[in-house]
C-alpha cells in the first residue's frame, strides 16, 4: 500500500493489489514535520522470529567451540556453536512477561523463537529502529492472556512517522548524547524522592516526639493539672471490672512522681523505686505506665453471623467475609494489629463484627482524649514491633507496650496537642 496526502489535506491509503483507496484521517494520530512520511511498520522494516534451540545446546560461557551469542526474548541466554543471524539488529522479546523488551545485537548470533529480529532492509539504522520501538511501547500490543505474546502480523500494520535518513541519524546522535544526562537526572530524582520520603517520616516522628514531651503546645495555667485524671481513671476501671470488661489486675496502678531531688520515682504496692524516664515532662502533667490507661483484651465471643474484619478491610482495600464465630467487637471500638509487618497499627471498627486472630481489642480510658493516646502509640509503633528469634512474622511486644511510660497532660491540653498534630501533618502533605 501507499500512504499519501490528497489535495484536500486528508490522508489516504491506496492498496496496490486492488486499487482501493481509503481515507485514513481517523488513524493518523498527529501531524508530522515537512519531509516526513506516514507509513506502516512493514514498509520500514521486516520482523522475523528466531528458531527453537534445545537448552542442552546452550552453554554458560563463551569458548572456541561455542563462540556465538544465543539471544532470547530478554537478551543473552548463553553461547552456542551455530548462528542464524548476522548483522546489526534490534531484537524484540515476543513471549511472556518480558514481551516487548528491546535489545541490540551485532555480528553473528543465534536468535531463539522468543526473539524477533528487526531488519531495516540495510537502509534504516538499527539504533533508530531500537529507539523508535522503545518510544512505541510494544508491550501495549501484547495479547492479554496468562502468557502474554506479541503477534508480529499485528505489529507490522502499526502506523509510524518516518523521517528522512539523514534526520534519522541526527535523531540517534542526539538521543545518544541526551540519555546519559537523563540517567543522571533519574538517579538524582530518585535520591530526592527517597530524601523527601524519609524527611516526611522524620518530620512526622519529630512532631509526635515534641507532642509526647509537652513541647508542641504551650502549657496554660488556667487548665490546671492532670492529677485529677488519676481518680477518674480509677473509678472508670472499677466500673469496667464490675461489668466484667476488665480484669482486677487492671487496678494495680503504678504512680510515677518527681522527688525533691528532681529524680523520678515509681510507687507500686507501697514500694518506691527510682526510675529512668526517656523525657522530662511539664509539671502540670502526670506520668503513668501505658497499662494504666490502655488494656489489650480479647473481644467477647458471640453466636450468630457477622463480619470478619481484617487489616486490608479496615484500610479500605478489601471486602470483609461472613463467619459464625470469633471475637465480637462493636462499631467504634478500637483494635490493634498484633502480628505482621504493620503490627502496632490501631483501627477504629466501622461496623459490628468479629475481629481476626491477628488483633487484640484495645481499651482506652474514656477519661483521656483518645486521639492524644493514639498519637503516643503511633510514635512508639516501630519500637513495639518485635520478632522473636526464629520467627518470620513481626508481632506486637505486649510487655514493652504495657511498660511504656506516658506523660498525661490536662484534658484541654491533650485536645490542643491533637489539633496541632493534625494541622502540622496537613502541612507536611
Amino acid at each position: 500500500s501507499i500512504i499519501y496526502r490528497g489535495d484536500d489535506n486528508s490522508y489516504y491509503e491506496k492498496f496496490l493489489a486492488t486499487g482501493e483507496v481509503k481515507c485514513i484521517d481517523d488513524e493518523i494520530p498527529f501531524e508530522i514535520p515537512k519531509g516526513w512520511e506516514w507509513c506502516r511498520l512493514k514498509h520500514m522494516c521486516s520482523m522475523q522470529a528466531g528458531k527453537n534451540i534445545s537448552a542442552s545446546e546452550i552453554y554458560d560461557k563463551k569458548s572456541v567451540l561455542h563462540p556465538y551469542r544465543c539471544v532470547g526474548g530478554n537478551g543473552l541466554r548463553g553461547f552456542t556453536n551455530t548462528f542464524n543471524a548476522e548483522g546489526h539488529f534490534a531484537i524484540i522479546g515476543r513471549q511472556g512477561a518480558l514481551c516487548g523488551c528491546l535489545n541490540i545485537e551485532s555480528g553473528k548470533f543465534y536468535a531463539t523463537e522468543h526473539a524477533v529480529v528487526v531488519n531495516g532492509f540495510g537502509i534504516i539504522p538499527s539504533l533508530f529502529i531500537y529507539y523508535f520501538f522503545t518510544a512505541l511501547n510494544l508491550n501495549q500490543y501484547a495479547t492479554a492472556t496468562a502468557q502474554p505474546g506479541l503477534a508480529v502480523s499485528n505489529i507490522v500494520e502499526v502506523f509510524i512517522p518516518l523521517p528522512p535518513l539523514p534526520e534519522q541519524l541526527r535523531i540517534v546522535s542526539k538521543i545518544e548524547k541526551l540519555l546519559p544526562l537523563v540517567k543522571t537526572y533519574e538517579q538524582a530524582q530518585n535520591g530526592l524522592n527517597e530524601l523527601n520520603a524519609s524527611l516526611n517520616e522524620q518530620l512526622r516522628k519529630s512532631i509526635l516526639q515534641e507532642a509526647i514531651q509537652g513541647k508542641l503546645v504551650p502549657q496554660c495555667s488556667d487548665e490546671g493539672t492532670a492529677q485529677e485524671l488519676l481518680e477518674q481513671i480509677k473509678l472508670e476501671k472499677q466500673k469496667l471490672i464490675k461489668d466484667g470488661k476488665l480484669k482486677k489486675s487492671a487496678l494495680t496502678d503504678s504512680v510515677i512522681f518527681k522527688g525533691d531531688d528532681n529524680k523520678y520515682y515509681e510507687r507500686i504496692n507501697e514500694q518506691i523505686v527510682e526510675v529512668e524516664l526517656p523525657f522530662e515532662y511539664p509539671n502540670s502533667w502526670i506520668v503513668l505506665r501505658l497499662k494504666d490507661i490502655c488494656q489489650l483484651t480479647d473481644g467477647e465471643k458471640r453466636n450468630g453471623k457477622g463480619i470478619c474484619l481484617d487489616a486490608k478491610f479496615l484500610r479500605g482495600k478489601s471486602s470483609a467475609t461472613i463467619i459464625e464465630k470469633g471475637r465480637f467487637v462493636y462499631a467504634g471500638d478500637n483494635i490493634i494489629l498484633v502480628d505482621g509487618e504493620n503490627s502496632g497499627e490501631v483501627f477504629s471498627i466501622p461496623q459490628d463484627g468479629y475481629m481476626g486472630s491477628t488483633f487484640k481489642q484495645l481499651w482506652l480510658s474514656s477519661v483521656m482524649w483518645k486521639p492524644c493516646i493514639l498519637a503516643f502509640i503511633l510514635f512508639y509503633k516501630e519500637a513495639l514491633r518485635n520478632s522473636k528469634r526464629g520467627a518470620a512474622i513481626p508481632h506486637l511486644n505486649k510487655d514493652l507496650f504495657y511498660k511504656l511510660p506516658i506523660g498525661i497532660p490536662p484534658l484541654s491540653e491533650q485536645q490542643r496537642i491533637t489539633c496541632q498534630i493534625n494541622n502540622l501533618f496537613q502541612l507536611i502533605k
